[in-house]
């Protein structure tokens, strides 16, 4: 597939990415168990549980569809070091707000978490963080897969992984279900550019799989489900209230004039055929 869309980074440059403001992504830990009663999302636990119930279990070890999604990985092994791996090292970064730059290409804008100008967009996101992220670990209490780099220990990943991370659950993929409701999210936030912003949401769940920190599948399904999550909470009258506050946000935004220098670069990086 040949991504036709871009989306935003804080550096002129891919290789400067890393250490530019979105910054280095933390070592991949696993996710802490989605009964947190610290949750402060849009959902209730029992919203949170029925979209759980709803996804199908992985692909049965040893199946023609786990091999199958196997072989789809091994393809993506070709893309190691090169300008999409560098983009998709920045992809790892999914909190709020720092994942905000990731659309600032796609949505002409320019997001700076270091002048917190964007207060409710960054609560915005951070409750469907919550929720998403929730929603995938109760998926992945249910059963156990592999992730490539589990499968695989010499297989490289775009981000320090841990033994326990390693060995962790991949399926689904809890960034791809991120990914998918801040693409729906921003969708909302600026109608002009809904389809841009959903498939900037599909290329931070696709670099997951660049990264080989989940199969094709994982991130198929976690997309799925972030889908399920954003429209779940956007009927929330919470949600409705911070999207308001959040749209006028992007109007200021838009008319500071303000873009992003690393556009070009991206736009080079995702102009290479997955």
């Amino acid at each position: 597939m040949k991504a036709g869309f871009v989306f935003g980074t804080c550096v002129a440059s891919l290789s400067a990415l890393l250490s530019g403001c979105v910054g280095t992504p933390a070592a991949f830990e696993p996710k802490a168990v989605a009964a947190d009663p610290a949750h402060h999302g849009y959902l209730s636990r029992s919203d949170l549980q029925l979209l759980a119930d709803v996804v199908p279990p992985p692909p049965a070890a040893g199946s023609e569809a786990e091999a199958a999604d196997r072989a789809l990985s091994a393809t993506y092994r070709v893309l190691e070091n090169t300008d999409r791996w560098l983009m998709a090292t920045s992809h790892a970064e999914v909190r709020s707000p720092f994942a905000l730059q990731h659309f600032d290409c796609t949505l002409g804008v320019r997001f700076d978490p270091a002048q917190n100008t964007t207060p409710a967009t960054a609560r915005l996101m951070q409750r469907l963080f919550e929720d998403a992220e929730a929603t995938s670990t109760l998926v992945k209490l249910r059963a156990h897969r592999a992730r490539p780099v589990g499968d695989d220990p010499a297989r490289e990943a775009c981000q320090r992984v841990s033994r326990a991370g390693r060995a962790s659950a991949s399926y689904p993929s809890g960034s791809a279900t991120v990914a998918a409701a801040y693409g729906e999210a921003m969708a909302a936030i600026a109608p002009e550019h809904a389809q841009a912003a959903r498939e900037t949401g599909h290329q931070i769940a696709l670099s997951r799989v660049v990264c080989a920190m989940h199969y094709p599948l994982d991130a198929q399904t976690g997309e799925g489900l972030g889908k399920a999550v954003f429209d779940r909470a956007a009927d929330a009258a919470e949600f409705q209230a911070d999207l308001a506050l959040a749209r006028q946000e992007y109007a200021a935004l838009k008319a500071s004039g303000k873009t992003n220098p690393g556009c070009a670069a991206e736009r080079s990086a995702l102009s290479q055929n997955l």
